[in-house]
């Protein structure tokens, strides 16, 4: 099922705001009609009584009989009308019909007995007819008589299509205007978004200025403070990123140089006394290279948005510390250091990503292991509720350097080997992608040094 796609913001606007006026002025038209009808119809209702009382006026009884005592010139003025139609009727329950028009049907069975003045509806000859019934007594020993004055309706109608064209047309202008002018106020205040459009529109990939909003309403100056607010993080990922480049390359510029000398050195020699030395070399730096790319890679991999936390899972901090330092026992016998664990004594569950807390354990021991005092200890602890702590016994960090250890290539002066400075930026880098903490416990320059990471409890 294909779905709907969804409206534009000009048409919701325009719809939410035309559709309740058309709306009210459709009531208001009912309504308007009603009312006209109810008016047309006291009115000429009033009218039509005065008739009946005028014909009553001229009933009277002889010798017993009523009779109608109406001159023929006051009965053509009775009848006379340019527009309707007037019917009457008199009759009595003693005599029956008396006097008018014998078309017109007696009296609805549901009003053959009231008394005093009744209006209703009815029909003569196949054409609508307002009646007034009155039963007036006419003598003292004489029956009551009925008397029946109907109408058609024209003249209501007229009047009633009057006030309709007097009230709704008027409306439906004032509607219409009213249409007009909110279709191009909601144009006028959706420039601004069209303007911010066009200015996204032909921004490019690099320009990631702030967007103007003083123009825009402030209903949408949220929007474009988010927009403004993720362009600001997005240019300090790239500032970040390209720096990184930046580095990279120059820090991958120097072991390829050197394995390109030494090879060239190895081309030129002519006996194996001479090649072993340039071998020897070219395996130190393929050996630096291959490290260095490998922290490059974790470190790419670890950049903020680069790993999804959704794919974390539930990982046992014990272990994992406990299987990545076994790993290291050999480099830390090379120079005679002595790597101990000391685990918890139950589980220590955080949510994480393997791999990634590998690298981190990883790079906290060498690190500990390429600074460390030769022949000194290396203690890799697992506390709950989830800390872990790589603690050495070498010279330590001064107090100048302890907030530059955690950026990228960066090497303290004096430092041995051949490091790149980027196993404590990985620490870092992966810390934080996890939630995690990190603290430097360093109390003084050789005293040793240890690295706490502390996660989020799950």
């Amino acid at each position: 099922m294909r779905a709907t796609p969804p409206l534009s913001l000009r048409r919701q606007l325009l719809l939410r705001l035309l559709v309740p006026m058309v709306t009210l002025f459709v009531f208001g038209a009912a309504a308007s009609y009603y009312i006209a009808l109810e008016f047309a119809n006291s009115a000429y209702d009033r009218a039509l009584y005065d008739s009946a009382r005028s014909l009553a006026q001229q009933i009277k009884v002889v010798n017993g009989r009523t009779v109608v005592d109406l001159p023929r010139a006051a009965l053509e003025m009775f009848e006379w009308d340019d527009l309707d139609t007037t019917y009457y009727r008199i009759s009595s329950k003693a005599e029956g019909f008396v006097f008018g028009h014998k078309e017109m049907p007696n009296l609805p069975a549901a009003l053959q007995d009231a008394e005093g003045t009744r209006y209703y509806d009815d029909s003569i000859l196949d054409r609508g007819v307002r009646v007034v019934a009155l039963l007036l007594p006419v003598g003292p020993n004489s029956s009551p008589v009925r008397i029946q004055v109907g109408e058609t309706r024209n003249k209501r109608t007229l009047l009633v299509k009057e006030i309709l064209l007097t009230v709704v047309l008027p409306q439906g202008l004032l509607i219409a205007l009213a249409g007009i002018l909110v279709w191009f106020g909601v144009a006028s205040a959706l420039v601004p978004l069209s303007l911010l459009e066009k200015e996204i529109e032909t921004r490019t990939h690099r320009d990631l200025s702030p967007l103007p909003d003083s123009a825009v309403p402030v209903e949408v100056r949220p929007l474009t403070h988010a927009i403004n607010d993720l362009m600001q993080r997005l240019g300090q990922t790239l500032s970040v990123q390209h720096r990184f480049i930046a580095d990279a390359a120059h820090q991958l510029r120097t072991p390829i140089a050197g394995l390109k000398i030494q090879i060239e050195r190895a081309l030129h020699s002519d006996s194996m006394d001479e090649i072993r030395p340039a071998l020897s070399q070219l395996q130190s730096s393929a050996e630096r290279v291959a490290h260095l790319s490998n922290q490059l890679l974790t470190l790419a991999r670890a950049e903020p948005g680069a790993n999804d936390p959704a794919r974390f899972t539930d990982i046992d901090l014990n272990a994992i510390a406990r299987e990545t330092g076994m790993h290291w026992v050999p480099r830390a016998l090379e120079r005679n250091i002595d790597l101990g664990f000391a685990g918890s004594d139950r589980p220590v569950r955080i949510r994480g990503d393997a791999l990634l807390l590998q690298e981190l354990i990883s790079n906290l021991i060498d690190n500990a292991v390429r600074y460390g005092r030769e022949g000194g200890s290396i203690t890799v602890s697992v506390t709950a509720p989830a800390q872990i702590t790589v603690e050495d016994d070498g010279p330590g960090i001064p107090e100048d350097e302890r907030n530059k250890v955690f950026e990228r290539f960066h090497r303290m002066p004096g430092s041995p080997g051949d490091g790149s400075g980027l196993g404590l930026a990985i620490v870092r880098e992966i810390a934080q992608a996890h939630g995690a903490q990190v603290r430097l416990d360093n109390p003084a320059a050789g005293s040793g040094t240890g690295i706490q990471i502390t996660f989020p409890r799950i």
